[in-house]
């Protein structure tokens, strides 16, 4: 993952009002995987959305809104049992809550830096959440945000774990490419 910085030519377009305008996520081209630990730690599970949907409109000087939706059932991490209950009322409950969402209130950006600003929709649980990314910018056609959330999932009232086995830290990896609309 890249550092979380925005480089120089993608913050300065931002300043200069070039990224004004409504952008598209591209669902193919983008990524949201979930990192966590399993079996006291000693195992590594990893997983993918792959159903990704969003949008952000960035207004003169530079104010960004914006949502990301995450079918919560298009879970992958390659083991059809897990993944099944990770869809379960014992995680995700996707009958009952078939998206996650962020939505963005802003982006702040100090010389370099960016922090992106909003609240996490996990199974009806909203909560605020802020993190660094990193931002680029290819000839003002093209937006990609990368960054690593940590993400502790009893925020959001998913406690369940057999034994004490599975961690309730998770790391959320994002890899969002969004185009002008």
């Amino acid at each position: 993952m890249p550092s979380s910085q925005m480089t120089e030519p993608a913050l300065q377009a931002l300043r200069d009002g070039k990224l004004t305008g409504r952008w598209t996520l591209d669902g193919a081209r983008s990524q949201i995987q979930v990192r966590t630990k399993s079996m006291w730690g000693l195992a590594k599970v990893n997983g993918v959305f792959r159903q990704v949907a969003g949008t952000a409109s960035v207004a003169d000087g530079g104010d960004v809104t914006g949502t990301i939706t995450v079918s919560a059932g298009s879970i992958d991490t390659k083991n059809k049992k897990r993944d099944d209950h990770l869809r379960s009322a014992d995680f995700f409950d996707v009958s009952n809550y078939p998206d996650i969402t962020f939505a963005v209130d802003h982006v702040a950006a100090a010389g370099q830096e960016v922090t992106v600003h909003g609240s996490l929709t996990v199974r009806g649980k909203t909560r605020p959440l802020a993190f660094p990314a990193a931002v680029s910018s290819l000839e003002g056609d093209e937006l990609w945000l990368a960054a690593e959330v940590a993400v502790n999932r009893r925020d959001f009232e998913m406690t369940w774990s057999q034994l004490g086995m599975a961690s309730m830290d998770n790391t959320i990896a994002i890899h969002a490419v969004f185009a002008r609309a």
